[in-house]
């Protein structure tokens, strides 16, 4: 927690002071008071920022989520050398470095019209399947399949069996990935970047904006932002965390 300590800290103290004494605390000489946030709140169009990365952030997470725990129950309970195949090939995207597709990636994503806030959501679901479904699988393998095959003989279909038995035991694995993808899509500085540039700026582009010419850094005004783009993502793990060491299957069979 010290490095998130620090940035707070320097966020209230003037610009002058940080580079020469960043882990002094603030004194009534250095101390600043709301001057870098008011200044980092009026360069970088922050609130519009983070409208867009919530909206990037919450959305795709989601999408991850409900897409991927299905194709995990799926490719775990069907065995044949398609779900062999598709499983492989998801394990394998985690092999495959960003910066080895990045410029073919962005191409594809201006010929096909995915170079939007929209767009971007399903970008990320590419790049967050592999983890997500290797996650999911390991978990779904837990589940006894007698649950299944009881909501089968009371008369659920498939997609009532999955909503219905499947995904609520999932749901201490569903928050593990939604805090893992909402902390890498909602800092995530490069792929935005690629994709949709400054047409619709998310907080980490927003932010580099701060940086001027010849490698001037208004230090002040980048540590109050970062200091308010960490804020969400700590109360959205403070408030999931309990979940996360919960027991999918506990209690589910009895006997």
């Amino acid at each position: 927690i010290f490095p998130v300590f620090i940035v707070l800290m320097n966020s209230f103290k003037s610009k002058l002071y940080i580079s020469s004494e960043p882990f002094a605390l603030p004194t009534p000489e250095t101390f600043s008071g709301l001057s870098n946030y008011t200044e980092g709140l009026s360069r970088t169009g922050f609130f519009t920022a983070f409208m867009t990365s919530l909206f990037v952030t919450v959305l795709s997470v989601a999408v991850i989520v409900i897409f991927t725990s299905m194709t995990a129950w799926y490719i775990t309970r069907v065995k044949n050398i398609f779900t062999k195949l598709c499983y492989y090939a998801f394990v394998f995207s985690m092999v495959v470095p960003f910066q080895m597709v990045m410029f073919t990636m962005s191409k594809m994503a201006n010929v096909l019209r995915l170079d939007n806030p929209i767009g971007l959501i399903f970008i990320y679901l590419g790049f967050g399947a592999g983890l997500s479904v290797f996650i999911f699988s390991g978990f779904v393998k837990s589940i006894p399949k007698s649950l299944e095959e009881a909501s089968i003989i009371d008369g659920c279909n498939v997609f009532e069996t999955f909503w219905r038995v499947v995904f609520p035991m999932l749901k201490p694995t569903a928050i593990t990935v939604a805090i893992l993808n909402t902390m890498w899509v909602w800092n995530d500085y490069l792929l935005p970047y690629l994709v949709i540039g400054s047409d619709y700026k998310t907080i980490p582009i927003a932010v580099q904006y701060l940086k001027g010419g010849y490698g001037s850094v208004d230090m002040g005004a980048m540590m109050a932002m970062l200091v308010l783009a960490i804020v969400p993502v700590v109360i959205f793990y403070l408030f999931c965390q309990k979940y996360i060491i919960k027991g999918v299957a506990a209690g589910a069979v009895k006997g």
